[in-house]
């Protein structure tokens, strides 16, 4: 698989990653992975077909053990990607909290490091922004995980251009993960170009839509009850039809092109060098479908249909509730 370079000086990783939520959370997605033999099993097909970015988090549930099953006797040659900043608390209707604070850092990091059996952690991102702490004292103390060997890589998570320009002055930032797909192009605005500024690679999450570009989603019963989903803005009333023919014309487009509609959103963002999409998947075989997005190549003229058919803007609806959507872009 084509390689793509993290950062100015970072990690060679592979063009497209495995975004790893959906293997420790088991009421996240419909089909999300709820045995370790299963996930274990995802991630090495995911290796054995080039995926060399295995993307996680310390609030995916059980993900990052998972995932340091899989890589027990694999780990050279992986790029391995975790994140912090959510903590749990007791309280009803808020029981996620952030925690940006130096001293939580060092707790966080030891914590993954256990959790994934390994000695340094690649790639270690800041999952949202504490907004009581400032960006300079998080990103300093990450800076001191890299000096003691702990962490390789710093990176953050759903933040603003200006607050990227902060945090790389106080140490060079190889990752920003946003969300990015054809219905979700809001880096589109100012933060991709801050990052090509700085010599920053963008890490799209979400590049399918949470599912809905890839065309298998039609009503609202393909989704288990507990998905979250159902709650989503997206996903709810006028904005799920509005949504829907966009995924047909996805559909379309990719039967001209004779690829999946999966194939073609995820071919779309292959096409920008510095971005590297991390699709999650529970199944080996939407696993092997994203992987062949690689061999798809879009024309001048297939990109400028694509963009034609679905600009900014698009998706009806918000991305997040509002709760969520506060914690982004900050």
């Amino acid at each position: 698989m084509e390689q793509r370079i993290i950062g100015r000086s970072g990690p060679s990783v592979s063009a497209l990653g495995l975004g790893c939520m959906s293997i420790g959370i088991a009421d996240v997605y419909t089909s999300s992975v709820r045995e370790d033999r299963a996930a274990v099993a995802l991630i090495h097909r995911a290796l054995d077909s080039g995926i060399t970015l295995l993307d996680t988090a310390d609030i995916y549930g059980v993900s990052e053990i998972r995932v340091g099953k899989a890589l027990r006797g694999r780990r050279r040659g992986v790029t391995l990607a975790t994140k912090f900043g959510f903590v749990t608390t007791n309280q009803p209707g808020a029981e996620r909290a952030l925690d940006g604070s130096a001293a939580y850092v060092r707790r966080a990091c030891d914590a993954s490091l256990g959790r994934l059996g390994v000695d340094s952690i690649d790639l270690y991102y800041l999952h949202r922004v504490d907004p009581a702490v400032l960006i300079e004292e998080t990103v300093g103390a990450m800076a001191d995980l890299v000096r003691l060997g702990k962490v390789q890589h710093l990176g953050l998570s759903e933040v603003s251009a200006a607050t990227v320009r902060r945090a790389h002055a106080i140490h060079p930032i190889a990752a920003v993960q946003t969300e990015y797909s054809l219905w979700s192009r809001e880096p589109e605005d100012t933060l991709l170009q801050t990052l090509r500024d700085l010599d920053i690679a963008l890490v799209a999450y979400s590049p399918l839509g949470r599912g809905f570009l890839a065309g298998r989603i039609r009503t609202l019963d393909d989704l288990a009850p507990d998905d979250w989903r159902r709650h989503n803005p997206r996903f709810q009333g006028e904005n799920f039809a509005r949504n829907l023919a966009i995924a047909d014309q996805v559909r379309q487009l990719a039967s001209e092109k004779g690829c999946t509609p999966a194939q073609l959103a995820l071919a779309w963002l292959l096409t920008k060098p510095d971005v590297i999409p991390i699709p999650g998947t529970s199944s080996v075989a939407r696993l092997e479908e994203n992987v062949r997005a690689a061999d798809v190549r879009l024309t001048d003229s297939d990109i400028a249909r694509i963009e034609q058919a679905l600009p900014k803007a698009a998706a009806a609806g918000a991305r997040y509730d509002p709760i969520m959507l506060d914690l982004v872009d900050r």
